[in-house]
């Protein structure tokens, strides 16, 4: 493992003890999760198995296979898997559920392969500054004409824009910087990079044809808002049906805190 990515996996091993109680009680991050939920289930096909790569603490590896979905949940920190462990012996997952930490630069070790649906939840795929290495990974162990998507970060988050009726030029500017940014998780600091749509359909190259892609959180507050439905429920309720009106269309579906999109495997 790089040093780069040994400090990502502290980071998120130390986010691991506090992640799942931040989640309890987000009516926003539940909503978020639950239409990366509707878009993935639009498009896998029933007995699929599938592989959830940067899977946190298993909450969306767990709803799915819940579904009855066959699912491999991975991550690079070692307090995630744990987590997701723990899950799947509370929730008696084990027919359904497997676990192992591993990073997403290693997919061609990865155990049970191969997958006929890959899965990259909530921007982990936005602490590395180039897809490709992930995506002939993805390549490597994906069924001819499975499907992969990926939720990541863009640089245009309108959102963080109300930064600047604050005075705070630092926030509403953050993703604007090509070479990335410094983030910081639990005292742990680390380069996180923002990447458009063309950068990510570029990286996947001419052996996947593009399915759809839609905005997530595109004028509603991002992830890490937890607060503002409950003070502001009725312009929330507003923000929500902005980016249900305007987030399945472009250019309104390059940008947001994050963007799902999903693609098809046909290698030539």
């Amino acid at each position: 493992m790089s040093k780069e990515f040994a400090t990502v996996a502290e980071a998120f091993s130390k986010k691991a003890l506090v992640y799942d109680r931040f989640g309890e009680n987000h009516p926003n991050l539940t909503r978020m999760r639950e239409i990366v939920y509707k878009h993935v289930l639009s498009l896998i096909e029933p007995g699929s198995k599938m592989l959830e790569i940067n899977a946190g603490t298993g909450t969306d590896a767990s709803a799915f296979a819940s579904q009855g979905f066959r699912i491999h949940a991975t991550d690079i920190s070692r307090e995630m898997v744990n987590n997701i462990d723990e899950k799947i012996r509370v929730h008696g997952l084990d027919s359904n559920l497997s676990s192992q930490q591993i990073s997403f630069t290693e997919l061609h070790r990865v155990n049970h392969q191969p997958f006929q649906y890959i899965l990259s939840n909530l921007g982990g795929l936005n602490c590395i500054s180039s897809l490709d290495e992930v995506v002939e990974g993805i390549s490597s162990i994906l069924t001819p004409g499975g499907i992969v998507t990926v939720v990541i970060m863009p640089p245009i988050c309108p959102w963080e824009w109300f930064a600047l009726l604050r005075g705070d030029t630092k926030t509403a500017t953050r993703r604007l910087h090509a070479d990335g940014v410094l983030a910081n998780i639990e005292g742990v600091q680390f380069m996180t990079y923002y990447h458009t749509p063309g950068q990510v359909r570029e990286s996947f190259g001419s052996d996947y044809v593009p399915l759809k892609r839609s905005a997530l959180s595109l004028f509603s507050p991002p992830a890490d808002n937890k607060k503002f439905p409950r003070k502001h429920p009725n312009l929330y309720r507003i923000l929500v049906k902005l980016d249900q009106l305007l987030g399945h269309h472009p250019p309104f579906n390059n940008w947001g805190d994050f963007f799902i999109a999903s693609y098809k495997f046909q290698p030539k």
